[in-house]
């Protein structure tokens, strides 16, 4: 073992003396390496015989050290790094430096976020302020104060995401579907402080539904309520409020109409409807923003105020179709994947 150790360290000595800078990576390996020759003599140490052994891994660590030192020596020689690779040229590089090419782009908010944003900052200027509820709710607010009985369709498990069996728990939990949700919940803290209307609220946020994915739905979206509630408020205020709000935000050249329907929430009930231009090469077409009307009597008692002496009206906006028709977008899907490329455009 040790006539093999001393014969590698010669051969590789005079190796190493006639290499040049291009030539060292090539040595290092054939001697240092994981699969060089001293590598291996190593493994053989296990054969050794146990008094021996001392000796030999005394004479593997120095031939070791006399080649490593010998390999920095024979590199700086000839210009080259300590392990290797050719000859050194220009400066050297200074690791801790900055780098030279930097991205000076700045972040901002996202699309879904700043649309948010314009649109409460509209309705302030129309007097409203911003309520906030639960996303997690419960059957009694997400249905049986909007006056939606127990037999109605839209209370099915297909269409919303329990968190409860609705056969198993009287009051099941819920994720939201509509923000109506929210005005529920402000007239019944205004009552149990002991106060009255008038009330004027817009309440922005998230709202989850089943549905399909496609260019228009989402299991997951984006909606903005509004609440006023007085005496004396009519549908003529609700159609003044919802015309100066599309003046406001899209133009004074806003398109925008009132369609008859039913929601069991509000009556009478309307869909409000935008002209909207989503594609360039495209006519623009009528699309739906959402939903209005005047509040209930049913809603009021339920919240404990007389539908005598109180009158209101109640809309809901999806905010991602809002979006899609304020900067022209195509595809609702193209709002939640973060490409950056589309982002960049907004």
């Amino acid at each position: 073992m040790l006539d093999t150790l001393n014969d590698i360290e010669t051969s590789a000595l005079a190796e190493l003396a006639a290499a040049d800078a291009a030539g060292l990576d090539a040595w290092k390996a054939a001697y240092l390496g994981n699969k060089g020759k001293l590598k291996a003599a190593m493994a053989g140490l296990k054969d050794v015989a146990k008094e021996d052994k001392p000796a030999v891994g005394q004479r593997l660590n120095a031939v070791k050290s006399t080649l490593e030192a010998a390999l920095e020596a024979r590199a700086g020689a000839l210009g080259a790094s300590g392990g290797g690779g050719g000859a050194a040229t220009g400066p050297k590089l200074d690791l801790t430096e900055p780098g030279l090419i930097q991205s000076h782009a700045l972040g901002r908010r996202h699309i879904i976020m700043r649309v948010r944003e314009e649109l409460v900052e509209v309705f302030a200027r129309m007097g409203f302020e911003v309520a906030q509820g639960p996303e997690l709710e419960d059957d009694e607010h997400n249905f049986i104060k909007l006056n939606i009985p127990p037999e109605h369709p839209a209370r099915e498990p297909i269409d919303n995401f329990y968190v409860d069996d609705p056969d198993q728990v009287g009051t099941p939990r819920m994720l939201r579907s509509q923000t109506s949700t929210v005005q529920i919940r402000v007239l019944e803290t205004l009552l149990a402080e002991g106060g009255a209307p008038p009330v004027k609220v817009v309440s922005p946020g998230r709202v989850y539904r089943p549905d399909t994915v496609d260019a228009t739905h989402s299991f997951m979206f984006h909606q903005i309520e509004g609440l006023y509630v007085d005496r004396g408020v009519t549908m003529a205020d609700l159609k003044t409020t919802l015309f100066q709000f599309a003046r406001a935000y899209f133009g004074e050249d806003a398109e925008i109409r009132l369609r008859p329907s039913f929601f069991p929430f509000t009556e009478p009930s309307a869909e409000f409807d935008m002209m909207i231009q989503l594609r360039p090469d495209e006519p623009p077409k009528w699309v739906e923003l959402g939903g209005c009307g005047m509040v209930d009597p049913a809603v009021f008692e339920a919240c404990g105020l007389d539908p005598e002496e109180w009158t209101g009206f109640a809309f809901g906006f999806g905010i991602e179709r809002i979006a899609m028709g304020r900067y022209s977008i195509p595809d609702i899907r193209m709002l939640f994947e973060n490409d950056v490329r589309f982002l960049e455009q907004l």
